[in-house]
């Protein structure tokens, strides 16, 4: 469990960077997607290690607002909203 920890935490600090010097929004929207889905691996392994299934539920949830998000996102940025 530590090291898929450590390996969350290095995808973390690779995509916050690609985030902050992406230099176009879609760079910048592709690093926020990536992001969420490390946060919901992470929140998973919190389950896991808690034993909580109630958590999974919450990382489903987040999954799905965050496909709406980036879908809101890229019709923006293509012009189409």
């Amino acid at each position: 469990m530590l090291i898929s920890s450590f390996i969350a935490l290095a995808a973390v600090i690779v995509a916050g960077l690609r985030f902050i010097l992406g230099p176009t929004a879609a760079d910048r929207t592709m690093a926020l997607d990536i992001l969420t889905v490390i946060s919901i691996s992470l929140i998973a392994l919190i389950a896991l290690s808690a034993g909580r299934a109630i958590y999974l539920d919450v990382a489903f949830v987040y999954g799905l607002l965050s496909f709406i998000g980036v879908v809101a996102v890229a019709r923006y940025l293509e012009g189409g909203l």
